[in-house]
């Protein structure tokens, strides 16, 4: 027992340096790509040159110098600019300061937006968006995995029925993005029939009682979780049900009903237990592909989380908060795929970790 603990360990180790890693590297070309190569760099300098040359001949103390002493002036004030934000120094060089701060959160001042508290704080900027964009995140990807199994599970006991025959139709539905069917949820529920709000998180005003407020958010997730459902819950339950359906066709599972076991207890051990890692499998991919779509649904529904946040960074030019939230994703990404791949290893038996695990295939 003591060794396959350790064993474990030194597997999540292993799994958790990789990750980072990765974080890394993503963080990084995120800086670059951010900062186009440094020519981000020459943006900012021509800026700071004509404030300051505004600065100076805007001065009533300077009128009387000749172009040469302004031009001079304007070049000093200029260069101490530079340097006080560090520009004086190659990009290459700050590209690494960048990762450094970037993978702590110390991100400094945002150059545009602010936080609903007024402060300029990237770190304070992203930690009040963060909360609505996981709060929405978890309740889709909840609602996704435990109804999509329990239908699953249904229509493998139910093959060739009205029902399997229309989730098989609706399939193909779930190539379509959450933001598409979201703005014809707005359209019918929000706009036409006005049973739903169609954006934010809460009502303005917000309630100022607990469940007030509960009952208010949940109001609101009606939708943006609805959207994200039809973008992928057919899919995903004729998937599923497929390998139900292939399991149920075993040896193993004749024997069982053979022995007269029952058949939610052949549905247990026998068909939902072996298809758990494919399972898993496919609903990583599907977690990682809602964290990629965030942007626009959130932006469609008004959704004041990381993604619309982005947005409106990147319209801006706010470099420190698109950094920012670039790594609050990858951060989240990789706790993603570390849970599930830790789930992964304790529900398939076939997986093996520490030295020797190859050979033991």
């Amino acid at each position: 027992m003591g060794k396959s603990i350790a064993r474990i360990v030194r597997y999540m180790l292993f799994r958790t340096v990789m990750l980072f890693i990765t974080v890394v590297i993503g963080v990084y070309l995120t800086v670059i790509i951010v900062n186009m190569g440094g020519y981000l760099d020459k943006v900012k300098k021509a800026e700071i040159r004509i404030k300051v040359a505004m600065a100076i001949y805007n001065n009533p103390a300077y009128q009387g110098l000749p172009s040469s002493e302004l031009q001079k002036l304007v070049d000093e004030q200029a260069e101490l600019e530079y340097r006080r934000q560090g520009l004086d120094r190659p990009f290459i060089v700050r590209s690494f300061d960048y990762l450094l701060t970037a993978l702590s959160l110390s991100l400094g001042r945002s150059e545009n937006l602010t936080s609903d508290s007024g402060s300029r704080q990237v770190r304070r900027i992203l930690l009040e968006r963060l909360p609505a964009t996981l709060i929405l995140f978890g309740t889709a990807d909840l609602i996704y995995f435990f109804l999509a199994i329990f239908v699953a599970l249904y229509l493998s006991r139910h093959y060739g029925s009205f029902l399997d025959k229309l989730v098989i139709a609706l399939a193909p539905t779930s190539a379509a993005p959450s933001w598409f069917y979201g703005i014809f949820l707005i359209l019918i529920f929000a706009a036409v029939l006005r049973v739903l709000p169609w954006g934010g998180l809460v009502d303005a005003p917000p309630p100022k009682t607990m469940l007030g407020y509960s009952l208010s958010l949940a109001k609101h997730l009606v939708l943006p979780v609805t959207a994200w459902l039809l973008g992928g819950i057919f899919s995903g339950i004729y998937s599923w049900r497929t390998f139900f359906l292939i399991y149920s066709n075993e040896d193993y599972v004749e024997l069982a009903k053979a022995k007269g076991l029952s058949s939610r207890a052949i549905e247990r051990r026998y068909i939902l237990r072996p298809t758990l890692p494919t399972i898993i499998t496919s609903f990583a991919l599907m977690a990682i592909a809602m964290w990629m779509g965030a942007i626009i649904t959130e932006t469609v529904f008004n959704w004041p989380g990381i993604g619309r946040l982005l947005l409106q960074a990147i319209n801006l030019a706010d470099t420190p908060v698109v950094v920012g939230a670039i790594v609050i994703y990858a951060y989240l990404l990789a706790l993603t795929v570390f849970l599930l791949d830790f789930i992964y290893a304790i529900v398939d038996p076939r997986v093996r970790v520490g030295p020797g695990a190859e050979g033991r295939r």
